[in-house]
């Protein structure tokens, strides 16, 4: 195998042996090698988990008005939220999934947590529209049980689709997810000193010895897995889109809309990836095995989507101008010119001016500037989900019934206690599993070269 050029970095730094990876990898669970200010973050963000708790309990007691939802502005932060969720789990399926089956090298060191955040950010998404409901206790009304209730679900709600899409994206997500971690559960279970752990990962690894038998197995199931979950990634966020699509509202009746989603999605979850990949290279002292190479691939993978997204800016822009209906183009107006166009202006800044600072090489490979880009992606990303939910009903066909959503505490109480839920889980995570990927990286430390 050809050497790493220095434009292009090699996926791993130095050389190591089996021992070693394992070894440095299962010591932050079973040792509990973590940083110094490890604890203060997560205690940090489990105040934010109690700022939700209170938010919900508020939210339910109130109603659903409290969060500053009004007639003509029905959807507000609930559904911008979930969007904006929804959408950051999709770059841990597209590194787990996709690069699985395109073969590609560098996904190794950075999938298991991509997976978590998935699932993390599933869950986080799966919240809002229960919120959204008015009665959140009879969410279970989505459900088609024709025997309880005496009558299916209304088909044409997209609060229907939003379940089944979310239902199945979480499942296989998470089936996919723990077949990945029954080899590392394995090798935790086999340098466990103490018995209650030896017993949880024990369990957990459901018997995994590494035979020849077991490891033919896991590879097909594997690959079947990456392969169902494959078509989730355009499907899943397709289906949100179409939760707008549908609706005949200026701003929201789009064909570009399922594309669209996906390409921000894509964006906002790879920029997720990177706010989590590079304080964690940093604090666990990692740079060896979650290297620039990681960084810039993402950063390009960035880039792509981000010009997808950028497209569907102007084609946005140039369909409403071209369709000659003058209640797009009034929208398009307000959004540029009207009450929301801090936000708007503020969301291109974000999501197409500073993007392009990421076509230079030296920008992807400065980790602070990265991780500063990457959050500043995020913030434009949540202003675009938002500035979709709510211009369109602001302005509808009704003149006399326009108006503008208020937003009060109680819809950054729940956003930003969301986040911070997020991230106490990741923070448990790498508590408790390996972040980092032991077999995997092994086996490219085999194929690098890099085995001493």
């Amino acid at each position: 195998m050809a050497k790493a050029s220095a434009d292009s970095p090699a996926v791993l730094r130095g050389r190591h042996d089996f021992p070693e990876i394992s070894g440095r990898i299962g010591s932050i669970v079973l040792n509990g090698r973590l940083p110094r200010h490890f604890w203060t973050a997560f205690f940090l963000c489990f105040l934010l988990v109690l700022l939700l708790l209170y938010s919900i309990t508020y939210l339910i007691a109130v109603g659903v008005g409290a969060y500053g939802i009004d007639i003509p502005v029905a959807w507000g932060t609930m559904i911008s939220n979930f969007v904006w969720w929804i959408g950051i789990g999709h770059a841990g399926t597209l590194i787990s999934a996709v690069l699985l089956l395109l073969r590609q090298p560098w996904r190794a060191s950075i999938n298991r947590f991509a997976e978590a955040m998935t699932l993390f950010a599933v869950a986080m998404a799966g919240l809002f529209p229960i919120l959204h409901l008015g009665r959140p206790w009879f969410f279970y009304w989505l459900l088609p049980l024709p025997n309880v209730h005496m009558h299916w679900p209304q088909w044409r709600s997209p609060l229907v689709w939003d379940f089944a899409a979310i239902a199945t994206y979480a499942t296989v997500s998470l089936l996919f997810w723990y077949m990945g971690l029954l080899p590392d559960l394995a090798v935790l279970r086999d340098r466990a000193r103490s018995r209650p752990a030896q017993l949880f990962y024990g369990i957990l690894a459901l018997g995994w010895r590494g035979s020849a038998y077991h490891w033919s197995r896991y590879t097909i199931v594997y690959f079947l897995l990456a392969a169902l979950a494959t078509p989730l990634v355009v499907s899943v966020h397709s289906i949100v889109s179409l939760d707008f699509t549908f609706a005949i509202t200026p701003g929201y009746h789009s064909t570009i809309f399922p594309p669209y989603f996906v390409a921000g999605a894509l964006l906002s979850g790879f920029a997720m990836v990177l706010t989590i990949a590079i304080p964690l290279r940093w604090a666990f002292s990692v740079q060896d095995l979650i290297t620039p190479r990681h960084m810039d691939n993402a950063a390009k993978l960035m880039i792509a989507a981000g010009m997808v997204v950028a497209y569907g800016y102007v084609s946005e822009a140039f369909f409403a101008w071209y369709s000659g209906e003058p209640y797009e183009r009034a929208m398009m107006a307000q959004r540029a010119l009207g009450p929301y166009s801090p936000l708007f202006w503020t969301m291109l800044s974000l999501n197409c001016g500073v993007l392009q600072l990421l076509w230079f090489r030296r920008i992807r490979r400065n980790m602070p500037l990265l991780f500063a880009i990457a959050i500043a992606i995020n913030i434009g990303m949540w202003i675009e989900r938002y500035i979709i939910v709510v211009t369109g009903p602001s302005r509808d066909y009704l003149p006399t019934s326009w108006g503008e959503q208020s937003l009060t505490w109680l819809d950054f109480g729940i956003l930003f206690g969301s986040i911070g839920t997020f991230f106490a889980l990741v923070f448990l995570f790498i508590r408790i599993l390996p972040a980092i990927t032991i077999f995997e990286v092994e086996e490219l430390a085999e194929e690098e070269g890099k085995v001493r």
